[in-house]
């Protein structure tokens, strides 16, 4: 047996123009499914996949406010500096710029724009 990846499925309000936050601010490709029986637009930057789902409310309810803490999904990347700068240029609203973590994990983590928190990090190497 062997797992080979991981999607993370967010259902939000509106697909369309949180897929537009993810591709103009991001930098992640879209690819839409609207006509299927489940509308979904898959978003898709290195190896990693989104899914957005058409949500029946209107309001987010990310894990902070669910569950009291955490993150709604943790990117693994590398060049945390580079990555804050050019979110920060693109209008990004960064809610805890780069650091070291008490878990030692050097990560910053943004907002999108359904108020998820999505984390960027890895970490440390001794």
């Amino acid at each position: 047996m062997s797992i080979r990846g991981l999607s993370c499925i967010f259902p939000v309000p509106d697909i369309e123009k949180t897929a537009e936050f993810y591709v103009s601010a991001l930098g992640f490709r879209a690819v839409p499914y609207l006509n299927c029986q489940e509308p979904h637009i898959c978003l898709y930057i290195d190896d990693v996949e989104i899914i957005l789902l058409k949500a029946n409310n209107e309001k987010v309810l990310p894990n902070r406010t669910l569950y009291g803490y955490g993150y709604d999904a943790y990117l693994y990347t590398e060049n945390q500096e580079l990555l804050e700068k050019q979110f920060i240029e693109k209008g990004v609203k960064v809610v805890k710029p780069l650091n070291i973590t008490d878990y030692q994990n050097k990560e910053f983590v943004i907002e999108d724009i359904d108020g998820r928190w999505l984390a960027f990090g890895l970490k440390i190497k001794n």
